[in-house]
Formats: C-alpha cells, structure tokens, sequence
C-alpha cells in the first residue's frame, strides 16, 4: 500500500506557478521547484509524474483560477462588465507587486519554445484564447446593444486582439501594455460612431 502524501496539491502547484510564470517552463530546474514547494524531487515525480507534468497542473489551476474567474463576469448582461475587466487588468499590471510585470501565463507558454514543439499546450492556449474571444463578445454585445452581429464580432475580435497584446508586452514594457489595455474602453464607445 502506497503512502498518502503529506502536502496539500493546491498550494504545491500555486508554489510553482510563480516559478514556471517568472521564468518559464525550459528554463525552470527541478531544483528551484524543490525549493518552491518543500518538496524533493521524487516527490514531486510521484505526485506529478515529471516536471512536465507539475507545469501542466500549474497551467490547468492557472486557467481556472485565475483566467475563468476574470471571465466569468462578461457577458451577464452588465454593460460595464468589459471595462471593469479591463480596468483590474489595468490595475494588477500597474501593481507594485512580483507578479505584475509577469503577463499571463498561458500567452507566455504560448509564445515559448514549449508551444512550437507541443501539440498539447498549443491547443490549450488555442481553446483559453477562443473562451477569452467568446466572453469578450458576449461583453461587447451587452455593452454595445445598438450594433449589429457582424460589428459586434468585429469590435470583439479587436478588443480580444488588444487584451492580449498587452498581456504580452506586460513582461516588456509596461508602460505599452497599460496604454494597449487602456484604449479599449475608447475603442468600445467609438466604435461605429463616425
């Protein structure tokens, strides 16, 4: 009979989160998750199988927790719900705080090396970007009512297009990625008017 392990899983993957977000998958030893989790590397292997395996815990946790529950709220029928969206985006890059320069994990995994060779993580990055597209439009329809179909896809598809360019310059330039996320609500009310 095989021991019960001695840690609690949730704050193993959140522990090495933070290390796969501030440095990626590749460039992520095993002997900084040992020192993240409190775990010896065989522990981690039996919990997880392999490094691999942990980041794709991590990435799993990532899209629920932190991805789905910024969704969640768009499309509810509240006509600001695109704007507060972005305006906590706005706010945790501009946050003093280790996380804030990082972006978004799943785009990151998405513009690495891990991505080109890896069919798994492509499609997971492909269906978050898709769930991202259709919450946006659901937003982007209740906040823009007056609009047909076909200017509400195309107002949406430009609005998902500038979330994630400023997700992706997050690690960058700051600076960029607040004034990328920031044109949104401009781009929302313009849109259309003349």
């Amino acid at each position: 009979m095989g021991r019960t392990p001695s840690f609690e899983r949730a704050a193993v993957v959140d522990a090495a989160r933070d290390v796969f977000w501030q440095r990626g998958y590749a460039e992520t030893g095993i002997a900084e998750l040992e020192d993240a989790t409190g775990l010896t590397r065989s522990s981690i292997y039996n919990a997880f199988g392999s490094k691999r395996g942990l980041f794709d815990a991590v990435l799993a946790a990532y899209l629920d927790d932190v991805v789905r529950t910024r969704l969640r709220p768009l499309g509810g029928g509240d006509p600001g719900a695109l704007e507060a969206y972005v305006a906590e985006m706005i706010d945790g890059i501009a946050a003093d705080t280790p996380r804030a320069r990082l972006g978004c994990l799943l785009l990151n995994a998405g513009s690495s090396p891990l991505a080109t060779d890896d069919a798994e993580v492509r499609t997971l990055v492909s269906d978050y970007a898709a769930e991202m597209r259709t919450a946006i439009r659901a937003a982007v329809s209740d906040r823009r009512p007056d609009l047909g179909p076909d200017a509400v896809d195309a107002l949406a598809a430009v609005c998902a297009s500038l979330v994630v360019a400023g997700l992706t310059l997050a690690r960058a330039d700051r600076d960029a990625a607040l004034a990328t996320l920031a044109s949104i609500p401009t781009t929302l009310e313009s849109w259309g008017r003349g």
